[in-house]
C-alpha cells in the first residue's frame, strides 16, 4: 500500500510538472546532442560567450557550451523535476563554476548578460520573445532556434536539413 502512494504521487507530480510546462509555452523535449553541438557552432561559441538556454530541461546545452566550446552557460527551466535533475547533474561534473541553473519564467527573467540564447520552443513563443529580445539583448547577441524559425526575422545562417536558425541583434530584416 505503502509504495502504491509513492508511485501515485510521483505520477501525480510528473503530470503536474509536464502540464505546467506546456501552459508556459516550453513542453520539454530533449534536444538531439548532434543537433546540439550544431546549434553551438552555428553560433561560434568560444570561452568569451555567456550561453542561456531558455528552457534549459536536462541541461544538455549548457553541459555542452562548458565542456565543448569553453563558454559559461546559464539555464532558465521552470519544472522542479528537470530544475533538480540539471542541478544534480552539474554539480556532479563539477561545473558548478561555469554553468548554473535557475527556475522561473524565462519571461520574467532578465537575459540582457547573453551573447548567445538557445531555443527549441514552440513557434508561438518565440513570437512572444521576440520583443523581449528586442528590448533587453545587446547589439550583436546571437540566438539559434531548434526547430521553429522566427517569424518576420532574417536568419543569419540557416541549416534547413538540420532545422537549426541563427540569429543575431542588429542583423536580419526587423531586428
Amino acid at each position: 500500500m505503502h509504495w502504491q502512494l509513492l508511485l501515485m504521487g510521483a505520477v501525480l507530480v510528473v503530470g503536474v510538472s509536464s502540464l505546467w510546462t506546456q501552459a508556459i509555452g516550453a513542453a520539454w523535449a530533449p534536444t538531439p546532442m548532434r543537433k546540439v553541438r550544431r546549434m553551438l557552432s552555428m553560433a561560434k561559441v568560444n570561452s568569451k560567450d555567456i550561453v542561456y538556454d531558455l528552457g534549459s530541461g536536462d541541461g544538455r546545452i549548457l553541459i555542452t557550451a562548458v565542456r565543448e566550446f569553453g563558454a559559461r552557460s546559464v539555464g532558465i527551466e521552470a519544472d522542479p523535476l528537470r530544475l533538480m535533475f540539471s542541478r544534480i547533474l552539474i554539480k556532479l561534473l563539477r561545473l558548478g563554476n561555469q554553468a548554473k541553473v535557475t527556475w522561473g519564467n524565462f519571461y520574467n527573467k532578465k537575459l540582457s548578460e547573453a551573447t548567445v540564447i538557445t531555443v527549441f520552443l514552440f513557434d508561438s513563443t518565440n513570437a512572444r520573445l521576440k520583443e523581449k529580445f528586442e528590448r533587453e539583448l545587446k547589439l550583436g547577441t546571437r540566438i539559434v532556434s531548434y526547430y521553429w524559425p522566427f517569424e518576420g526575422w532574417n536568419p543569419v545562417v540557416a541549416d534547413e536539413e538540420e532545422e537549426i536558425y541563427l540569429y543575431q541583434i542588429g542583423k536580419g530584416s526587423d531586428q
